[in-house]
């Protein structure tokens, strides 16, 4: 696998989506590092301070508060635990549900062709389409196999992680239509009419897994995982909690959340809304003093399972409040 960073310098947070910044640093790939803080949220401009003596920093009579607000969450992230590249984008594709599928088009031929698709993830991390004869897309790919499907994380946040997996769309076998059907049913219950006779499943077979951590960052994150790579990879299992625990932290714990995001960035931000989690730690939408920005913010420790979960969000509440 090779990634590749490119830095460039932005004065502006709202030109950053800072949870990206270092996500695919090789330090960042299997070390968890502790977090503990031992002070509650402090005044900006206090905390600011801290960082005008860096090598980076700027002279006092060009600091502002976007610079210092860049600088302080940008030391936070860099120290959050996160999970492995490879890790992230296998958990990431099977989390996910909608994706545009591109094929050699037979109607103009030479020329691509692109459909927004529904699919799941089998166990190899391989989607899985459920595609109509009468679609344009699948009489593409029987003509011709090769295809990609591109998948992003926040379709609305152009700054976050889009994923392009390459390969080869294949009709599933009878043998194998049972647990196909299965898993495709269980991303997307309401879907009746695979079983109508003119609908198949078919699979893409990875070749590649193409990752871009987004546009205009700090530190531009990209890199490829080959065929091997990506189905030696593990969805985080944590992952699979992420929507329910979610949707209940900010429709009952919307407070909670805002003062754990405070504590462990000594930012005091306005309002944190929780996107995702997995076993390292949850991601959030924060705002603050009219920017808007997503954080990183890292368990004390590696989850087990969905209790462990409520038990880690606990504790990390109960330490801010203290």
């Amino acid at each position: 696998m090779k990634t590749v960073a490119s830095p460039s310098t932005l004065s502006l947070i709202s030109r950053v989506n800072v949870y990206k910044i270092s996500l695919y640093s090789p330090i960042f790939r299997f070390c968890h590092f502790p977090f503990s803080l031992t002070h509650p949220p402090r005044p900006l401009s206090t905390i600011a301070s801290a960082f005008q003596s860096s090598s980076q920093a700027v002279s006092s009579g060009d600091v502002n508060k976007e610079t210092n607000l860049f600088q302080i969450i940008q030391a936070h992230q860099e120290k959050a635990a996160r999970l492995s590249p490879l890790e992230e984008i296998r958990t990431v594709l099977d989390q996910s549900t909608r994706g545009m599928l591109s094929t050699f088009s037979q109607k103009l031929e030479g020329y691509p062709s692109g459909s927004m698709v529904d699919f799941a993830c089998d166990a190899n991390g391989y989607p899985i389409l459920a595609v109509s004869s009468l679609a344009t897309h699948t009489k593409d790919l029987l003509a011709n196999p090769k295809c990609s499907l591109l998948v992003a994380r926040d379709p609305d946040d152009r700054t976050d992680l889009v994923i392009t997996l390459h390969g080869d769309a294949i009709s599933v076998s009878e043998k194998d239509h049972a647990a196909v059907r299965t898993a495709y049913l269980a991303k997307h219950p309401n879907a009746f009419w695979v079983d109508f006779g003119d609908f198949q499943f078919m699979l893409i077979e990875s070749k590649a897994v193409r990752y871009v951590s987004g546009v205009a960052t700090a530190l531009l994150g990209s890199g490829e995982f080959t065929k091997e790579e990506y189905q030696d990879s593990k969805v985080d299992p944590i992952a699979q909690f992420s929507k329910p625990v979610a949707s209940h932290m900010n429709k009952d714990h919307a407070e909670d959340t805002k003062v754990i995001v405070q504590y462990s960035t000594s930012i005091p931000v306005n309002y944190a809304y929780m996107l995702d989690l997995d076993s390292l730690g949850f991601n959030v939408k924060a705002g603050y003093q009219g920017h808007t920005f997503k954080l990183r913010i890292p368990f004390p420790r590696r989850a087990e399972d969905r209790k462990d979960v409520k038990t880690l969000i606990v504790d990390m509440l109960q330490a801010a409040q203290s």
